[in-house]
């Protein structure tokens, strides 16, 4: 796709110069990197560890961790879509994307921002099952429901972006466009065109308002109904044992919200410029660094697969060195 600029020659593709955080001391770059490099390679290593607990363990083939292992490779891949660009830039200052590989990111990061969205109602939806109608749970969560379930989550995601990508990346720019962000985000990119931003601006908030508000409302509508079932389990123990199948996904759910109203309000509040990246980084980097570390701490059997894991490999490593 070749967009008009707006000075120059339309025969070469404008170039995108990542601003990242304009205030921030040159000397503040290398430790931002670390703490950014830490963060990035505990959300690959944590995520990995879910991934591989759940292939290997038979205990944990049900419905409730494929949908976790998606949500574990969702945010692999939402963390790698933005991360590895803005640690190029904090380290090397490498600060420059041509035009298909700021889309390519674009896109990227907001399917795979959607898809968490509806990973998060498809996992709402299995503990309402699960809680509500215990009994018509294997008929209804099958292995081909959870699959259709997550197909669609992940299609849909894939599919929704399309058009405010394709259309912005019709509008006019200049040959060097500045973006104010660590990445590509659409928003950004909208407000450094020289074309008219308010169609665009326009349709960014109606999607985001279809992949934050919608699915929150759909899982919001699960847990009242998981709530009015479980009060009415006349054993404490057993009201216990309901809400704790479902803590870890509450607690993810939370964070992924929390992330998005920080995004939100450093973007509408009147703060400095770095305040609405610094918004944007949190939401790229807080629920996948956070969604490993609720689920190996507050889930017993994903606790549990891992433990396991580690025992045995240190028992190879032990087999390994006797005579």
């Amino acid at each position: 796709m070749k967009a008009t600029a707006c000075n120059g020659s339309e025969d070469f593709p404008p170039v995108f110069y990542l601003v990242g955080i304009p205030s921030l001391q040159e000397f503040l770059f290398l430790p931002l990197f670390f703490i950014f490099l830490l963060f990035y390679l505990l959300i690959l290593v944590g995520n990995t560890l879910i991934l591989v607990a759940v292939v290997v363990e038979p205990n944990l083939h049900k419905p409730m961790y494929f949908f976790l292992v998606n949500l574990s490779a969702l945010d692999i891949l939402f963390t790698t879509s933005t991360v590895p660009k803005m640690l190029s830039l904090l380290l090397i200052g490498d600060h420059f994307l041509s035009f298909p590989a700021c889309f390519l990111q674009m896109y990227l990061f907001h399917s795979f921002s959607c898809s968490e969205a509806f990973i998060l109602v498809v996992m709402a939806y299995d503990r309402y099952v699960a809680i509500c109608r215990p009994l018509h749970y294997p008929v209804h969560m099958t292995p081909q429901t959870n699959a259709a379930l997550a197909a669609g989550a992940w299609l849909t995601a894939l599919l929704l972006p399309i058009p405010a990508v394709v259309q912005t990346s019709q509008m006019a720019f200049d040959g060097t466009v500045h973006i104010y962000n660590c990445f590509c985000d659409h928003l950004a990119v909208v407000q450094a065109s020289c074309s008219d931003t308010t169609p665009q601006t326009f349709m960014g908030f109606c999607i985001a308002m279809v992949v934050s508000f919608l699915p929150l409302l759909l899982v919001l509508l699960s847990y009242a109904r998981i709530l009015a079932s479980v009060l009415r389990i006349k054993s404490r123990e057993g009201r216990s044992k309901a809400f704790s199948t479902c803590s870890s996904h509450l607690l993810v759910v939370g964070t992924y919200y929390s992330s998005i109203a920080i995004a939100y309000v450093a973007y509408r509040a009147e703060l400095p410029l770095d305040f609405h990246i610094m918004g944007n980084v949190v939401f790229a980097i807080l629920t996948p660094v956070l969604n490993p570390l609720i689920y190996t701490l507050r889930n017993k059997d994903v606790k549990a697969a891992i433990t396991k894991m580690a025992c045995a490999q240190d028992s190879q490593q032990s087999g390994a060195l006797d005579p």
